[in-house]
This record gives C-alpha cells, sequence and structure tokens, in this order.
C-alpha cells in the first residue's frame, strides 16, 4: 500500500461526494492515477459490506491498495443519514482512517459547466438547473461538515487539483502539515482554496520595464529588478518570522494542509517570484512545500 501509516488491517478509505458537476469524475481519476483503487456510485446498503469483508479476507487482495468511492445524491440509496451512519460505522471500525472528500464548485460556474454540455440536472429534470443546483445544495451541505477536505474547483485546473490530492493523500509519516505556495492575479481574482493571502503589489512593477515585461519572476532579471527594490528584504525577513512560529501551531492544531497565496496585478512578475523564493525557504526548513503558478501564463489580453 502507498500509504504508510495505515493501521495494518484496514485500508485507507476516501468517500469522494460533493456537488453534482463539480468534479467527482475527475477526482476519482486523479486518485486513482494515485494507486487508490477507485470505484463510482457503490449502491450505499454495501458500502460498508464492501469495507469490511476484508476483515474475513485470507489472501487480503481486496485491499491491496487503498481505496477511493464516490457517493453523491445519484447513488442508489442515497440519503444524507444513511450515508452518515454508513460512514461513522466505517470510521470507527477504521480507527480513523476513513476519510470524506467534498468537491465543490460555485453555482454560477456548475451553471455554466451543465449550459455548456447540455446535460439536465439530477435534481432538476423538468426544472431549470438553477433549481436543481439549489436544492441539491441544502442537501448535501452536512457532507460538507464533515468532510476532511473540501475542494473548491471554480478556477481550478486538472493538474490542480490532482496536487492539492496528492498532497493530501499522499502519506509522508515525517511531515502531517502539507504546504502548497501559490501565485496569482489579482485581476482574475482570489485563491479560494487559501489560508493566508499576501498581496505583493507594493513592490515595484517589472510590467512597466520593457525588457522585462515579456518574462516572468522565474527569469533571472526580473528576479534581479525585485530584489533590488529597498522594500522586498525587509518585507520577506518579517514574513518569514511571522510564519516559522506558526507552523507548528497549525501542526499541533491539526491542520494538515496551509495553503499561501502570492498575489499581483498580472499574476506573472512580482508573485511568482516572491513564491519561488518563499518555497526556498521552505526548503531550507526542512518543511515539503509544493509551488503553483496559478496565472504565470495569462496575458492582459486573456
Amino acid at each position: 500500500m502507498s500509504s504508510k501509516n495505515l493501521h495494518s488491517r484496514y485500508p485507507e478509505l476516501v468517500i469522494v461526494t460533493g456537488m453534482s458537476g463539480a468534479g467527482k469524475s475527475s477526482a476519482l481519476k486523479a486518485l486513482e492515477n494515485l494507486s487508490f483503487e477507485a470505484i463510482d456510485n457503490v449502491p450505499l446498503q454495501f458500502l460498508n459490506l464492501i469495507f469490511t469483508s476484508n476483515l474475513n479476507s485470507s489472501d487480503n487482495k481486496i485491499f491491496e491498495q487503498p481505496i477511493a468511492i464516490g457517493v453523491d445524491i445519484r447513488t442508489r440509496g442515497f440519503s444524507v443519514d444513511n450515508f452518515l451512519q454508513q460512514f461513522d460505522s466505517i470510521s470507527l471500525k477504521s480507527k480513523g482512517n476513513a476519510k470524506i472528500l467534498f468537491i465543490d464548485c460555485d453555482d454560477n460556474i456548475l451553471h455554466r459547466r451543465y449550459e455548456e454540455t447540455r446535460r439536465r440536472h439530477p435534481m432538476a429534470i423538468d426544472r431549470p438547473i438553477s433549481d436543481g443546483i439549489l436544492k441539491e445544495r441544502s442537501i448535501v451541505m452536512p457532507l460538507r461538515s464533515k468532510a476532511a477536505l473540501v475542494v473548491n474547483t471554480s478556477e481550478m485546473s486538472l493538474g490542480e487539483l490532482k496536487s492539492r490530492l496528492k498532497a493530501k493523500f499522499t502519506d509522508n509519516p515525517e511531515q502531517t502539515l502539507t504546504v502548497l505556495i501559490e501565485s496569482f492575479s489579482y485581476r482574475r481574482g482570489l485563491p479560494r482554496n487559501a489560508d493566508l493571502i499576501l498581496d505583493v503589489r507594493f513592490l515595484k512593477n517589472p510590467h512597466y520595464i520593457e525588457d522585462l515585461r515579456e518574462m516572468t519572476g522565474q527569469d533571472e532579471k526580473v528576479g534581479a529588478f525585485i530584489y533590488k527594490d529597498p522594500a522586498f528584504n525587509n518585507f520577506f525577513d518579517n514574513l518569514t518570522k511571522t510564519v516559522k512560529p506558526l507552523m507548528p501551531l497549525y501542526e499541533a492544531e491539526g491542520k494538515s494542509y496551509l495553503t499561501i497565496a502570492f498575489g499581483c496585478t498580472g499574476g506573472r512578475h512580482r508573485s511568482v517570484f516572491v513564491a519561488e523564493q518563499f518555497i526556498k525557504w521552505f526548503n531550507k526548513l526542512g518543511i515539503q512545500a509544493q509551488l503553483n503558478h496559478r496565472d504565470i501564463n495569462q496575458r492582459r489580453s486573456q
């Protein structure tokens, strides 16, 4: 099994649920690529049976790898009460190794996705799409509050979704807090999953230097330009002094995922450079972190 900290008799089980159209199938596929056995839309009455059947398996072949099971409002026998009853039973038997992953998305984005694909919402076959979205959200909200991880896919690429799930569900026994460093453009909105957001628009903007405009914060010349800004060193020094003592506190509090995002106007120069420097600082501390430049390939006209 790929996860190292699992109880020897129980596999890790991730139940993937959420809003229809938010990306549950993509999440299952991503988990499958992380060596999970992925099963979609198992009738709820079989959920507990599938999990506990391993207890009587002499060859232990059923659960040689962690399992991801997709469950949503289309699942046969679905109800929130039934779901939570099944999950609580499994969670108890697995000694906490069963988790809920809730895939969410903004209502307007869900509406647009249904219109673009010309699909009918499963709860609004003969009514407007918006009615189905509102009804489903009112039903599944109790599952969201039970989730070990909630992922909003409104502005998330498939690659970003894979990275987020890899960070959460690929075990690292030496580090319980997984860190994601992200850069972004304020023009394109705030990152929805960020815990800490730092505005670095006070730094001098390379965009106004003709030779640097088409470069990014990953280029040496852009980095040198920003580094020379008198405000940079003071800002970065204070930032690291603030964040460093917070890390063990977050871990002690039980936080398993921390996203720190840096934003600038276009998301290509200042935020990228600061994010690159910040992840280097994390690496020097021995903390593994992932880096995502959300808008680095965007242009102003896009």
